[in-house]
């Protein structure tokens, strides 16, 4: 295997390959490129006429089905083929404030000290892994996409709703890790 696919590839190689996706779809479909849209595709498909929401030809955006298949297929062959030998590094600080908090396994992307079966059967386990995910699935619903559809897709189509959506996103996202998070992981 080639050495330069083992490693990450630096943010200046994978932040253009991601931006060049949005071109493109445009390009050869007419395609928008964005991922939540495509569970509503999967209910429909699964539940058709049972709920409103649900009621509309899915079949016309059944490449998107195919792109989270991809997404998918992507995954799995990078956790079987292109796993990076070397520990995930943090800076010493977090590492600190992390041990404070009771999480001291940093040898996955995720620390397994949280999530994990019986960690979700806590407190902590239900406010992070149930309530997190209720929020994220209400949150993209309320926002109209995800954080790929509005700030990869909206944004570099100048749309002004785009904008204000990452805004919130990133703002969500410093004062979730910087004022509530201490207050969910010291319970």
């Amino acid at each position: 295997m080639p050495e330069w696919l083992m490693k990450p590839w630096p943010w200046y190689v994978a932040g253009p390959l991601i931006g060049l996706m949005v071109p493109l779809l445009l390009l050869i479909g007419n395609k928008t490129f964005g991922i939540s849209s495509s569970l509503r595709h999967i209910c429909a498909a699964c539940m058709p006429a049972k709920i409103p929401f649900f009621k509309y030809d899915w079949k016309k955006e059944w490449w998107n089905l195919f792109f989270v298949v991809g997404i998918i297929l992507g995954g799995v062959l990078v956790y079987l083929f292109f796993q990076n030998p070397e520990p995930i590094r943090v800076s010493e600080k977090l590492t600190t404030d992390l041990q404070q908090y009771g999480i001291n396994d940093r040898q996955n992307l995720v620390p397994a000290d949280l999530f994990n079966w019986s960690s979700l059967f806590t407190i902590r386990g239900m406010i992070m892994i149930v309530g997190g995910g209720f929020l994220i699935g209400f949150g993209t619903r309320y926002a109209g996409g995800c954080t790929s559809g509005h700030s990869i897709m909206g944004i570099s189509l100048l749309q002004v709703p785009s904008v204000i959506a990452t805004i919130c996103f990133m703002a969500g996202g410093i004062i979730m890790a910087n004022l509530i998070l201490p207050i969910i992981l010291k319970l």
